[in-house]
This record gives structure tokens, sequence and C-alpha cells, in this order.
């Protein structure tokens, strides 16, 4: 069952995204990995900064969380995560398919260049990756992250998005 998260969500929810997130470990450069991954601080500032959450419960316990934030023009998919123990059974794709549903506006996704499996299931999905030069400008523009992050990271975009930025690099001055 998919369902937006509540308040009392947020245990499991900083749970969840500490749990997944270890697969980062090694991966992501040294510099950006700290231990837990995400604070509950930083959790609670996400969540303040209009990103909500929706979750996907599996035998009545929360096992994958995904966030969405509206940011303009655009949609952010933001902290993707599915418990350890429940990968590679679909949730993560049925949250991204309901959270697209939300929004008729260009989607678009940031995540570690290096961590391969997040980037290959978002092009399994159908989304993109936009080119460096687009990667560091939306990442400026629409999220709020170090910039040794955005040098790390990648950004993929839907089809409408990248239908989007194609008619704005057509458009935009030389």
């Amino acid at each position: 069952m998919i369902r937006r998260c509540v308040a009392p969500d947020f245990d499991a929810i900083h749970e969840i995204i500490n749990d997944a997130a270890q697969a980062y470990r090694g991966v992501i450069p040294a510099d950006r990995w700290h231990e837990p991954y995400m604070s509950a601080d930083e959790l609670a500032a996400e969540i303040h900064s209009g990103v909500m959450f929706w979750g996907a419960d599996r035998d009545g316990v929360l096992a994958a969380v995904m966030g969405i934030q509206d940011r303009g023009e655009v949609t952010l998919i933001r902290h993707a995560y599915v418990r350890t123990q429940a990968q590679g059974k679909g949730l993560g794709t049925e949250l991204l398919h309901h959270l697209e549903g939300m929004s008729d506006k260009p989607f678009l996704i940031g995540t570690w260049a290096d961590a391969k499996w997040a980037v290959s299931f978002y092009r399994k999905n159908g989304y993109t990756l936009v080119s460096n030069r687009d990667k560091d400008l939306l990442l400026k523009r629409y999220w709020n992250i170090p910039d040794r992050q955005v040098e790390t990271s990648v950004v993929l975009a839907n089809p409408v998005a990248v239908r989007a930025l194609s008619r704005n690099e057509r458009t935009a001055p030389a």
C-alpha cells in the first residue's frame, strides 16, 4: 500500500534512510560520508523545506520512502530509499510511479554519480542523465546542497523535463 507519511512515521523514515544509505559507504566520496548518513535534524529540515514523504507499507510496516518536492516549474524526487531487506521487490518503482502521477510538471532527480544502482534504476524507469553543464545549473537552482555534492552528483530528468531543457537550450542566448 502506498500512502502519505505522517508525523508518527518520522522515526521509521529516518531509520529507512540510514539503513538503505549504508550502500553508499565506500562508494560516494569519503568526505561526503558521515554516520548517520542523515541526522534527525537534517530530516526535519528537509520536511520543513517542503519535502513530502510517501511510503510503501508491506505487512503493516513502512518498508520504503520517497520524497516529492514542488520547486515551482519542476518537481523533485528526493530521498528515495528502500529498507535493505525489502530491496528488489518493486517498492521503489511503485513509489516512483505513484509520485509521478501527482504532478504534470517536469521531474528531476539528483543522486550520487557513483551510485550506479540508483542511476540504473532511474534510467530503467524512463529518466535520462542531463549534461554536466545542465546538471550543475539544475543542482544549484533547485537543490540546497554543498558545492562538493554538486561536483559528485548527477541529475536525471523525465521525458517532459528533457523536452523543456531542450527548448531552453535552443532559446538560450549564446
